[in-house]
């Protein structure tokens, strides 16, 4: 009798909503949507992918029929807070919730909305797990916004690109799901990627950081997005300092990415990397080699 070993199973979750036309998200997420589509066909007789949207009730419409409706987000960030300009962010806490709990897949995905997959993404992410890490981060490739229809994304997967910095594609491990500390951060405004990194670097055995690979793409050059009112950036900053203080015993320095180049050259790197925090690096450091 011949075994067949079962499909390795992900899940790969996105908040889709309504944008408003002159939005970058109005043209970005059909180009998303048809990328994530693509490259889940392009594995699947290596890989099973489950492909999750996280939504509220009144962005249902936006959602592609080839993805699986997760239940209707029911509260966002103003349920939590007072802000003067109410917005409708969701919270990134009952995104995961969603991905875990309706989908038994292994590993579990996270990315923006406005983040496209080249065909062998999933394959590589299959690749990535083989090695043995149990969480990790992709950047993306940033390429010039000339492209408006999911009918270029062949031209797309042309495109080389150019390397970005920042952290918006998460893939960990179920296990590590449950022990997440996330308390209210939202969706949309800064230090979203900053906490979900840190509940990986703390949380997963074996990290790793893939900051040249040509497997997710935005279009457009920028590094930061134009911000929401700054009572959100002030909001989110908070929950991120709640967060730490949660992780900080479970933290190591030597487990954060480029802890392993030369000494000066890592801290200089620490230091320009916007979802690194300088302070951060620095206090574990000093617990590192005075153990306080």
């Amino acid at each position: 009798m011949v075994l067949t070993q079962a499909l390795l199973h992900l899940a790969h979750i996105v908040n889709p909503f309504v944008a408003e036309p002159s939005s970058d998200l109005f043209t970005a997420q059909p180009i998303t949507f048809k990328s994530m589509v693509a490259a889940k066909n392009n594995a699947e007789r290596v890989v099973q992918v489950d492909l999750l949207s996280a939504q509220f009730e009144e962005d249902r419409a936006m959602v592609p029929d080839e993805f699986v409706l997760t239940p209707n987000l029911t509260r966002s960030v103003t349920d939590l807070a007072h802000f003067e300009k109410k917005i409708k962010l969701p919270l990134l806490a009952d995104v995961l919730e969603r991905l875990y709990t309706s989908s038994s897949a292994d590993f579990l995905i996270y990315s923006n909305v406005d983040i496209g997959l080249y065909p062998d993404f999933y394959l590589k992410v299959k690749a990535f797990i083989d090695e043995g890490h149990d969480a990790f981060i992709i950047n993306r490739r940033r390429i010039e916004n000339k492209f408006t229809t999911p009918e270029e994304l062949h031209l797309i997967y042309q495109e080389e690109g150019k390397k970005h910095p920042g952290f918006d594609c998460f893939v960990f491990h179920r296990s590590l799901y449950p022990q997440f500390k996330l308390t209210g951060i939202c969706i949309g405004v800064p230090f979203v990627e900053i906490s979900f990194s840190q509940n990986l670097f703390a949380l997963a055995k074996n990290f790793k950081l893939y900051d040249n690979e040509k497997l997710t793409f935005h279009l457009g050059m920028e590094i930061f997005k134009k911000r929401m009112p700054r009572e959100y950036f002030w909001y989110n900053r908070r929950q991120f300092h709640a967060i730490e203080k949660e992780l900080f015993s479970l933290m190591q320095i030597q487990k954060f990415p480029y802890y392993q180049g030369f000494w000066p050259l890592r801290f200089f790197t620490w230091a320009l990397h916007p979802c690194i925090p300088t302070r951060l690096v620095l206090k574990l450091s000093f617990k590192k080699y005075f153990g306080a």
